[in-house]
């Protein structure tokens, strides 16, 4: 159901003066430095999250106040993981069960809203979230539950064109924010659980037309203007048999694009079935059953779709971790152009920028189990006994040994982006100290039915917190300061020159450290828990602070023990602006 107000969002515009200008290439390039729009996901194609704006910092942030709030309405009140975009006087947000609104950000007034027909039967792997649209020309595109791409005419909320991404009754869905790059929409899919075969797609911004696929599992054919193009890897070089073709690796976070290099950089998230075991025999170090390219980094060329290079983090992956998680361009402090990640699996990676190759790895939680460091190559050093055990060699053939394992299969970092600051030199990152007791079990592939062959169940490692946001130097892997959370950590980091840090927690405060120190400076209590990514920009002179409040997302649905002793959050959905008036900025 589209319920756009056309007249009202005209009038609006009219009596604004608004230019209604294109977002184009050259905006979405430069979206970091142009403080007075947020076009992109991340602030920026590279990611970092960082504004260059100190008009808000440490000594007035005390300043800062609600300038107003926004209710997403209805009882769709489930989590809320987006961004918000800015950009010609409207804010662009979308909503759990694939909703998208505008909003008059002066005003906080609703211009349209745009509701997506879920059919029945769409088989989300962790809640009904959305987690942001992309803006191009005059069109905002996002995707939906039942792996959808939309365009919207950004100005009334119509349909410019709806386009199907994968078959959603297969287990199919689609949750990340969309990446425009040169004209085209470029997009992941979700569906790991389920035995989907994970693709990067790009479609042409102005018609919706598929310009060229490539898939993550080895075996798969992309495709280039609706024709087959090259395969991805080898046949049967790391997978037996056909498990291929149901091999998971879903792409299901979205991807980041480096100017420098031209590069696209996508995450593949873990094989399935999540039972090792049943993904070939061999050494585990030799390669042969590695079942690339799931968990890995995957450097793609944006014209074509062909692979440039690809790390991976966890070879024959078996405890979850998927590879999917954010890949940051930044230069370091001695000019060298580099990636870094903080994977699921529990370290932090820093990757050379021109071919993928692996610089230096540190963890960033503090108890991990299946890996005891990672070698000179960047491969893990596993620890074979802390893997699942093998349910054919259990006595009874329906339960492998149980092990605890740490980090959880939610990661020691999970979606929730992290940030990196172009001031200290410091990555920012939001973390969570959890162990899991996992399980192998017997399993076959059903189409549409969770394809895990694995139980398990999350336990906090501590008494007195499960969050931790990091400040973490990328030369070193030293952690500078740690800022303790009771509750799981579970939405974004922003930074900014004004040297401090916004993130907020699912206790339902949005807060912000001093970037040097991690001492608290500001906090504001939204009435939900915060899942969400913050943005910040310039309007009129004053600097403006947005984040989306509604809890929710796989924590309360998978966290075992983790989820009891949250259970008393309430959900939620809003949008909340903040403001530093003029008048106060100096204080």
């Amino acid at each position: 159901m589209n319920r756009c107000i056309a007249a009202v969002t005209a009038a609006l515009v009219a009596s604004a003066g608004m230019a209604q200008a294109q977002v184009t290439e050259q905006d979405l390039a430069n979206d970091q430095t142009m403080t007075t729009q947020v076009v992109t996901n991340g602030m920026g194609r590279h990611l970092q999250r960082y504004s260059p704006l100190d008009i808000l910092n440490r000594d007035n942030v005390q300043n800062l106040f609600p300038a107003w709030a926004f209710s997403l309405g209805g009882e769709k009140q489930r989590g809320q993981e987006t961004q918000p975009l800015v950009y010609d006087g409207v804010m662009y947000v979308t909503g759990s069960y694939s909703r998208l609104y505008a909003i008059d950000v002066k005003t906080g007034d609703e211009l349209w809203q745009y509701d997506a027909r879920l059919p029945e039967g769409i088989l989300p792997c962790c809640d009904v979230i959305n987690r942001g649209a992309a803006i191009y020309g005059d069109n905002v595109y996002f995707g939906t539950l039942d792996a959808r791409l939309v365009a919207l005419d950004r100005k009334t909320g119509d349909v410019v064109w709806n386009k199907k991404i994968a078959d959603y009754k297969a287990g199919y869905s689609y949750t990340a924010a969309p990446l425009v790059v040169d004209g085209k929409v470029i997009v992941g899919n979700s569906g790991g659980e389920f035995g989907i075969v994970g693709t990067v797609y790009a479609y042409d911004a102005e018609n919706g037309d598929l310009v060229w696929t490539r898939p993550t599992i080895e075996g798969n054919m992309g495709t280039l203007n609706g024709e087959e193009s090259t395969m991805t890897g080898t046949l049967n070089a790391t997978w037996p048999g056909d498990m291929w073709k149901t091999g998971g690796g879903a792409t299901w976070l979205g991807g980041s694009y480096d100017a420098d290099t031209d590069t696209l950089v996508f995450g593949a998230g873990n094989p399935a079935p999540w039972n090792s075991w049943l993904r070939g025999a061999g050494d585990v170090n030799d390669g042969t059953r590695d079942n690339l390219y799931a968990a890995s980094r995957i450097g793609i060329d944006p014209s074509n779709g062909e692979i440039k290079w690809h790390f991976q983090t966890t070879p024959r992956e078996g405890w979850d971790y998927d590879g999917v998680n954010e890949v940051v361009a930044f230069t370091d402090a001695d000019g060298n152009r580099k990636f870094a990640t903080a994977d699921r699996n529990g370290f932090f990676y820093v990757l050379n920028r021109e071919d993928g190759g692996f610089v230096g790895a540190w963890p960033f939680v503090k108890d991990i189990s299946w890996a005891s460091g990672i070698d000179e190559n960047g491969r893990p050093i596993f620890v074979e006994e802390n893997r699942p055990g093998n349910p054919a060699g259990a006595a009874d053939g329906d339960k492998g040994d149980t092990v605890f394992a740490s980090p959880s299969f939610l990661g020691g970092k999970n979606w929730m982006p992290m940030a990196y600051s172009q001031k200290t030199g410091l990555f920012y990152v939001p973390s969570n100290e959890w162990g899991m007791d996992i399980w192998n079990e017997p399993v076959t592939y059903k189409k549409g039915a969770a394809y895990l062959g694995s139980g398990f169940t999350i336990k906090p490692n501590y008494e007195d917190h499960i969050g931790s946001l990091k400040a973490i130097d990328p030369m070193t892997g030293e952690w500078k300061w740690e800022y303790r959370n009771e509750a799981p950590l579970w939405g974004g980091v922003m930074t900014t020159a004004g040297g401090l840090v916004f993130f907020g927690t699912p206790e339902g405060e949005l807060l912000a450290l001093d970037d040097e120190t991690g001492e608290v400076l500001w906090k504001f209590q939204t009435g939900s828990g915060i899942v969400g990514q913050p943005i910040t920009w310039e309007m009129d002179g004053e600097q403006y602070v947005s984040v989306v409040s509604g809890w929710g997302g796989a924590v309360p649905l998978w966290g075992g023990e983790v989820a009891k002793k949250v259970n008393y959050l309430n959900q939620g959905g809003s949008v909340w602006v903040f403001k530093l008036p003029r008048q106060l900025a100096r204080n």
